[in-house]
C-alpha cells in the first residue's frame, strides 16, 4: 500500500490495445489523473521509478469460480486467499458467479455471494447463474439490472442441476435481450455426453484416462451452433464460454460476420495442454491425469495451434481462466472421472502464460494482451471505461510487468510457488518469461517489488469492492 494519495509512476512503457508508449502515469486517489512524458510530480506525490517495466491495464478475469458450491462439490478456498493469488498474477477484477439455487430469489443469491466476497483484496462483480425461472416469469430477469449484475449464465448440460432445454434457453434469451443482459452459455450437448458416459460406465472404463472420451468435441460444436441460432432468434447478446475447439471459435466468428452480437472466450489450458495428458503422456509435464479433469476436457493436440491462430487473427475476444480451486486431495480421491470434481486453478498464471506463449513466442503482441485480458472483457460486460482502460478518469488498476525475468511454474518451490488453496497447478514445470512486479488496484499497491503487500490491517489498506454494472444499451 502507500501513504500518499498521489502517485507518479515514472519511466515505464504503457501498453494499450492501440500500442505502446514510454510515458509517466499520474494517479490521484483511486483514479488515473494523467498520462504523458515528463509529467511533473505534485509536491505530495510518491514517485516510483518503473524504468524497464511494462504498464498494463489491470487484468480482468471474466470467468472464475471462487469459493464455489455446486450443491455436489465445494471448493475449500476463500476469497481472501484466491484474490491474493489473483493479485500476484496481475488480476485486479474478476467476474465470478452467483448461483440461484432452486427456490431462491436473485437478490438472495447475490446477497450470499457478496457476503462471501467481502474479504477479497481485488474488485469483483458477478454473473447470475439462472436455474429456477418458471415459464411465464421471465421478466424477473429485469431485477438483475437493478442489482447491478446484467449478465447471466446458462448451461446446455449438467442435468438436472443446471441444464436448460431448448425451450428454456429460448425464453430466457428473449428476456435477457429485452433487458439488455448478456448471456454466457456453457455449450455441450447433454444427450451426447450422457450417452457416451453411460457407454464408458457400462464398459467399466471410468478411470481418469477416459474423461476426454466422455465429452466428445461434437457435443461442444453442436451445442454452440444451437445456442447461437437461438440467441439470434431471440435478439440476445451471447458469449460462448471456454472454447476448447477452433471450430467453436469459428462458429462464433461466422455468426458475428452475419451481424449477430456474439463473443467467445478461451483459456490457457486449451492453448497449451492436450488430451494426451489423460493417458499419462506429454513431454515435460506431469503424468497425473487428475490434474486435467475439467469441462470441456482437453482436446486433440492439433487444436492448440489452431486456436492460437484464431487468437492471433482476433477471432477470440477474451482470455479467461475458468479458475476453480478444488484441492489436490479432492481431485485425487478416486480414479473415476464420474466422481472427480471438474475445474482447474489458474488465476495466478493467466498473465505469465499469455505473455510467454503468446507474446514471447511471437503469436500476439503486447497490445493484444491489453485487449484480450482487459479492454474486451470490460466492454463485453459493461465495466468500460471504469475498468480495462489506461485512460484519465479510469480506475487506477495497473500491472507493472518485467518481461525479462524467467521462471518455472510450480507449487513446490519457495521462490516461484503459487498461492492458491488448490495446492497444485495443471501447468506444473512449464517455463514462463516475465513476472508481475507490481499490481495496483484503484491506486493502491497490492503487489510491490513482486511481493504481496495488501494485507488486511496494513496502513491505508482498502478492501476490494463490488462493481455495480449497467445493462447494455446496444442489444
Amino acid at each position: 500500500m502507500r501513504a500518499s494519495d498521489t502517485l507518479l509512476l515514472r519511466g515505464g512503457t504503457v501498453v494499450t490495445p492501440e500500442g505502446m508508449l514510454e510515458c509517466d502515469v499520474l494517479v490521484r486517489g483511486e483514479k488515473i489523473q494523467a498520462l504523458g512524458q515528463g509529467l511533473t510530480a505534485p509536491g505530495e506525490a510518491e514517485v516510483v521509478d518503473i524504468a524497464n517495466l511494462l504498464v498494463l491495464p489491470g487484468v480482468i478475469d471474466a470467468h472464475t469460480h471462487i469459493q464455489l458450491d455446486t450443491g455436489i462439490y465445494k471448493t475449500p478456498d476463500d476469497w481472501y486467499v484466491e484474490s491474493r493469488a489473483a493479485a500476484l498474477g496481475g488480476v485486479t477484477t474478476v467476474v465470478d458467479f452467483a448461483t440461484q439455487f432452486k427456490g431462491q430469489t436473485f437478490e438472495d443469491a447475490l446477497t450470499v455471494r457478496l457476503q462471501e466476497a467481502m474479504p477479497s483484496v481485488i474488485d469483483y462483480t458477478f454473473h447470475m447463474m439462472v436455474t429456477d425461472v418458471p415459464p411465464g416469469e421471465e421478466d424477473v430477469l429485469g431485477e438483475l439490472v437493478d442489482l447491478g449484475i446484467p449478465s447471466i449464465k446458462l448451461y446446455t448440460t449438467y442435468r438436472p442441476n443446471y441444464y436448460a432445454d431448448d425451450a428454456t434457453l429460448l425464453r430466457l434469451l428473449e428476456a435477457a435481450g429485452r433487458y439488455g443482459l448478456t448471456t454466457l452459455v456453457h455449450c455441450e450437448n447433454d444427450a451426447l455426453v450422457t450417452a457416451q458416459t453411460q457407454t464408458l460406465v457400462e464398459a467399466g472404463q471410468t478411470g481418469w484416462r477416459y474423461h476426454g472420451t466422455a465429452r466428445p468435441a461434437l457435443a461442444e460444436l453442436e451445442a454452440t451452433s444451437r445456442v447461437l441460432f437461438l440467441a439470434h432468434a431471440a435478439g440476445a447478446p451471447v458469449v460462448i464460454a471456454h472454447n476448447s475447439l477452433s471450430g467453436t471459435t469459428m462458429l462464433v466468428a461466422e455468426a458475428r460476420a452475419r451481424g449477430q452480437m456474439a463473443f467467445c472466450e478461451t483459456a490457457p489450458q486449451y492453448l497449451l495442454l492436450d488430451n494426451t495428458l489423460y493417458g499419462g503422456g506429454g513431454t515435460g509435464t506431469p503424468t497425473e491425469p487428475w490434474r486435467y479433469i475439467l469441462q470441456p476436457p482437453l482436446r486433440d493436440a492439433v487444436e492448440k495451434e489452431k486456436l492460437w491462430r484464431l487468437v492471433s487473427r482476433g477471432y477470440v475476444d477474451m482470455m479467461i481462466t475458468d479458475h476453480c480451486a478444488y484441492a489436490r486431495e479432492q481431485k485425487m480421491a478416486m480414479d473415476d472421472f464420474t466422481k472427480t470434481p471438474g475445474g482447474l486453478p489458474g488465476l495466478e498464471t493467466l498473465l505469465p502464460l499469455v505473455a510467454t506463449y503468446g507474446v514471447a513466442e511471437g503469436r500476439i503482441g503486447w497490445p493484444d494482451v491489453a485487449r484480450l485480458l482487459a479492454m474486451n472483457p470490460a466492454r463485453i460486460y459493461n465495466l468500460w471505461p471504469r475498468k480495462g482502460a489506461l485512460l484519465p478518469g479510469a480506475d487506477a488498476d495497473m500491472v507493472l510487468y518485467d518481461p525479462t525475468v524467467e521462471n518455472i511454474i510450480s507449487t513446490d518451490t519457495v521462490l516461484s510457488g503459487l498461492h492458491s488453496t488448490a495446492g497444485y497447478t495443471p501447468f506444473e514445470g512449464m517455463w514462463v518469461r516475465g513476472k508481475v512486479m507490481g499490481t495496483l488496484r484503484r491506486g493502491s499497491f497490492l503487489v510491490r517489488d513482486g511481493e504481496f503487500v495488501g494485507e488486511t490491517g496494513t496502513a491505508g489498506y482498502t478492501p476490494g469492492t463490488f462493481i455495480h454494472r449497467d445493462a447494455r444499451q446496444d442489444s
